[in-house]
């Protein structure tokens, strides 16, 4: 992520989850832990318990809001603007940490010109967010003696993600909260091995280990353990991906557990792009949405049918034990792929175990140099980066100095969302999760007790908004963007403030997804799930 990237690697969480209840302060912001990462918002309970002080940056009234000494409810899509803020307001009060910005990090001044613009009233205007509540977190976070930030998909899935990123960067940095245990800067995947597959190469622009594919010297190393590799150039994105199936100009799809026609951006194009894929293959463990449309379908293996390793969102790397054979007629994900590979003609597809393919890993990746399937059994666990095999693995990153050397201040300025509400469409829409279903449901919506908790799709609309459009208790109503609409049922309530509509993406008879809008992050790529404009109606 651009100058995230050169200070802090591969974007992976800085710290430790365990070390999060020794913090003494948490900045959590873009993330509803307790629903979406419930044993990661135990740690920060505990912090809490602990006497740690949490301030917690959300539009919504999440449950974990409850027990902050500070919530701050942003307008949706105006991160930058309240981080810069609280930089403002820690440069002007002299609260930031001179010795390690003086020698560990270079741009400051820069940074201080670009945040001068940002002060406590002027981000009031843009986010909504008080200007006392403003001063009090950032004294409260740059007072800290660790001091950690938490965020999740809320700030990542943006037009302006990597700009918001960066930006917890910039805050870190100042703050010296960074190097140290029980700090950081601490991204949640949203799915338990995302970490893993962007560590082994489920990238566009790295081999495994964040390896540039850009890079000759790269090239020349995979194609010499390989026999061949891919052309130095960035392939395409998920979303990309999709787009080119909709012109034509990709004719094939392989979809390993992934279901993109309810978690990818504007649904309707996206069914639009498969229909028209000239070869469909999903590999899955259930029939997908995605899977109806397939040329092809390879049943695959769960978690409990094969051996391998899972690497956790703090790059904690450790084995997952088959309990039971893969039933009827599914395989291992490994093994299909390998006999694949074999039937295409391909070489050095002979592997004969998970254990194997992680020695091959590890002579490749030098962050899993010292990885392997005795020393998993024997430690339980391992952290990345781990580049020998006495290594004892890695609790925290960047100790002593950043992978470039001098951690490199970047200074943002705030953005608007892409898409805002205007008189047709007068209210913002943002998605996400919540504790009962995970993802898009192809697991947890077969098991009968999560149904039972949460049978059907909803929208949380506030009280204002709900008597102005003559909207009762639980009525079913009508969601309509650019994109299409959807039918759902309304649930009135204060956990979203006045002009903004959250919905779960969960459910496919009320698929969010059918309004997003698919404007990407033009660095990362990711779509602006969080952000659209949408309106809302009462069915007669």
């Amino acid at each position: 992520m651009a100058g995230l990237v050169t200070a802090f690697g591969s974007g992976a969480m800085t710290n430790s989850v365990p070390a999060l209840q020794e913090a003494d302060c948490i900045l959590v912001t873009g993330s509803n832990t307790t629903e979406a990462h419930p044993l990661v918002s135990t740690r920060i309970m505990r912090a809490v318990e602990n006497g740690a002080k949490l301030i917690v940056v959300d539009p919504r009234d999440i449950q974990l809001a409850q027990f902050a000494h500070l919530h701050l409810r942003q307008r949706p899509g105006t991160d930058v603007a309240w981080l810069n803020g609280m930089m403002h307001v820690i440069l002007k009060e002299a609260l930031e940490d001179e010795e390690f910005v003086g020698t560990r990090t270079e741009g400051v001044e820069e940074l201080k010109a670009a945040v001068a613009e940002y002060t406590p009233e002027r981000v009031e205007e843009i986010t909504g967010i008080p200007t006392e509540d403003l001063v009090a977190a950032a004294r409260m976070y740059a007072g800290a003696g660790r001091a950690a930030i938490v965020y999740a998909m809320g700030i990542t899935q943006h037009t302006t993600g990597t700009d918001n990123v960066i930006s917890c960067a910039n805050l870190a940095m100042l703050t010296g909260n960074v190097g140290r245990a029980s700090t950081g800067v601490n991204p949640l995947r949203g799915q338990n091995n995302v970490q893993g597959a962007c560590d082994l190469g489920c990238l566009s622009n790295v081999y495994p280990g964040y390896q540039a594919v850009t890079s000759e010297e790269m090239r020349a190393k995979f194609e010499n353990a390989w026999g061949s590799a891919p052309p130095p150039k960035v392939g395409l994105t998920v979303t990309e991906m999709i787009d080119a199936a909709g012109e034509g100009t990709l004719k094939a799809l392989y979809v390993m557990a992934e279901n993109p026609m309810l978690s990818d951006p504007d649904i309707n194009h996206v069914r639009h792009a498969l229909e028209h894929t000239d070869f469909l293959v999903v590999q899955d463990i259930f029939l997908s949405e995605t899977a109806e449309l397939a040329d092809v379908v390879l049943p695959g293996a769960s978690f409990a049918e094969k051996d391998g390793t899972f690497t956790a969102t703090d790059r904690r790397i450790q084995r997952v034990r088959k309990a039971i054979e893969p039933l009827g007629e599914s395989r291992a994900d490994w093994q299909i792929v390998d006999e694949l590979a074999r039937r295409m003609g391909a070489k050095g597809f002979d592997f004969a175990s998970p254990a194997e393919i992680m020695d091959e890993i590890a002579s490749l990746t030098p962050i899993y140099g010292g990885v392997s399937y005795q020393r998993l059994e024997e430690l339980g666990y391992l952290q990345w980066p781990v580049p020998a095999a006495d290594h004892p693995g890695t609790p925290y990153l960047h100790k002593g100095k950043f992978s470039r050397g001098l951690g490199h201040f970047t200074p943002i300025e705030f953005k608007e969302p892409q898409e805002l509400p205007d008189e047709e469409y007068p209210l913002t829409l943002t998605t996400g999760r919540m504790m009962f279903h995970w993802h898009t449901g192809t697991m947890t919506r077969r098991s009968e007790k999560l149904h039972r908790e949460v049978p059907d799709g909803y929208a949380e609309i506030s009280p204002e908004d709900a008597e102005s459009l003559g909207i009762g208790k639980s009525e079913i109503i009508r969601l309509v963007s650019r994109r299409g609409e959807i039918e759902t049922r309304a649930w009135i309530t204060r956990r979203v403030p006045p002009g903004v509509v959250f919905v779960p993406f969960h459910f496919a008879e009320a698929a969010a997804n059918v309004l997003t809008n698919a404007a990407l992050d033009p660095v990362a790529k990711i779509p602006e799930y969080k952000v659209c404009a949408v309106r809302a109606e009462k069915i007669a």
